[in-house]
């Protein structure tokens, strides 16, 4: 039996059988260029500046995604035949579902325009890839079977809610890999015994039975303290912030010709100008390019795009001027639009020393002139799709929303309000906030 072996810190043993053609045909995806340059996007983004462990890539999250679905479906096999096209299709789209990530993530797509699900279908089915070719190579029609997969073309069903739902592969994956890997320990949940509960309900879902109750509600709790302690982490969101506001304002000396770098015909310049890249040219596209503008852009004669980007690379991040529970949203955005006055009587810039961060996780991540995501795209609501319990006398499946107050107590805590502002102006902001008219 040839086999080829990656060891991953989560999993430890990820390994792909070349004598079966399913697994010969992902291994070959994993060795595509396309594939490749996720290790060059960080997975948390910039959540190194506040956990220096936290350089892992969405390659090795990527891996593990196609782990946790194989052993998803090798649970839910001892409930129902699994139908071998379908199984071979899901097991495809949970390794290929971050294809086209964007650098620093959701923050640079939110000011390219960039939207990385619609690059991932183009990536897939775009004949000069090597994606593509290592699809076409298995079955002809693979690339539009995997693309219709993740556009839930049709009835869904359990395969698709194993890539994507509320106890999908991707999240049992990230919660342990980035406690891991940022050492917060506050992530760990019990994925065997997760996977060991595992069920299909009578109305063909994804479930879980009674008996696993217990180790969803640890995997809840795992997600909310990640989310307080580690994606919203405030010298995170600080950055991100900052990398918005200096993507904007280069945005802006780009149009005006005045951008020193990258040549205009680099991806990342064309991609700044929300210029449509060719799929050659979004694979050169990755953190690299990024950072290495920040270095072009640090020497700019432009003074805000230079303090923001030399604060980037050397960790001088915005200060934090917590307003949670104090002020109501509206009053956090007078006392933004105040700041923003103080610091331009003062001589500052007022559009590039100061933002708001307003967090409602229930909602979605809300931010005022601050990325719309978080680092690692985590876009996550603790109200969203259901988590389904089989009962224990096998009556119809129940919401776990029933079962638990854990989904509704975390929604209600999970909210923030933060002014971040270039460190000089905090003083005298704080100084002055009784004094602002709210």
């Amino acid at each position: 039996m040839l086999e080829k072996i990656i060891r991953d810190p989560v999993h430890d043993i990820i390994a792909f059988r070349l004598d079966d053609p399913v697994e010969a045909m992902l291994f070959s995806l994993v060795n595509t260029a396309e594939f490749q340059r996720l290790r060059r996007i960080r997975q948390l983004g910039l959540a190194t500046l506040a956990y220096p462990g936290a350089d892992h890539s969405r390659y090795s999250h990527s891996l593990g995604v196609l782990e946790t679905a194989r052993r998803m479906l090798d649970r839910l096999s001892q409930f129902t035949r699994l139908d071998p096209e379908q199984r071979t299709v899901c097991l495809a789209a949970a390794l290929l579902h971050d294809l086209g990530h964007g650098p620093l993530s959701h923050v640079f797509e939110s000011v390219s325009g960039i939207r990385h699900e619609l690059v991932t279908h183009r990536v897939i089915l775009d004949p000069e890839t090597e994606v593509h070719r290592a699809l076409t190579a298995y079955d002809a029609l693979l690339p539009e079977k995997v693309v219709a997969f993740f556009q839930c073309a049709g009835q869904r069903t359990f395969y698709h809610e194993i890539v994507s739902s509320e106890l999908d592969a991707d999240r049992l994956d990230y919660l342990l890999r980035d406690n891991l890997n940022t050492g917060s320990r506050y992530g760990r949940h019990d994925l065997s015994w997760l996977l060991q509960s595992l069920a299909i309900d009578s109305a063909g879902r994804l479930a879980v039975s009674h008996k696993g109750v217990n180790a969803v509600e640890a995997y809840l709790q795992a997600r909310y303290h990640m989310y307080r302690n580690v994606y919203y982490h405030k010298i995170v969101r600080s950055a991100e912030g900052m990398v918005r506001l200096a993507l904007q304002r280069a945005r802006r000396l780009a149009v005006q010709e005045r951008l020193p770098g990258p040549p205009a015909d680099d991806p990342a310049h064309k991609a700044l100008l929300g210029l449509t890249l060719s799929v050659a040219e979004f694979t050169d596209l990755d953190d690299v390019s990024i950072l290495h503008c920040f270095k072009l852009w640090a020497r700019s004669s432009d003074p805000p795009l230079a303090r923001l980007c030399r604060g980037l690379l050397v960790r001088d991040v915005f200060k934090t001027i917590d307003l949670t529970g104090r002020f109501t949203p509206a009053q956090a955005r007078r006392i933004l639009a105040a700041s923003r006055t103080l610091i331009h009587d003062h001589g500052g810039e007022s559009t590039c020393d100061v933002f708001l961060d307003q967090i409602n996780v229930p909602r979605d991540a809300q931010m005022d002139d601050a990325p719309a995501a978080t680092a690692n795209a985590h876009i996550d609501t603790f109200g969203g799709d259901e988590i389904w319990v089989i009962p224990a006398d096998d009556q119809p499946s129940v919401p776990f929303s029933s079962l638990s107050p854990i989904p509704a107590a975390f929604a209600a805590q999970l909210t923030f309000q933060r002014l971040h502002v270039a460190g000089q102006w905090k003083e005298l902001i704080l100084k002055n906030l009784a004094d602002f008219q709210i």
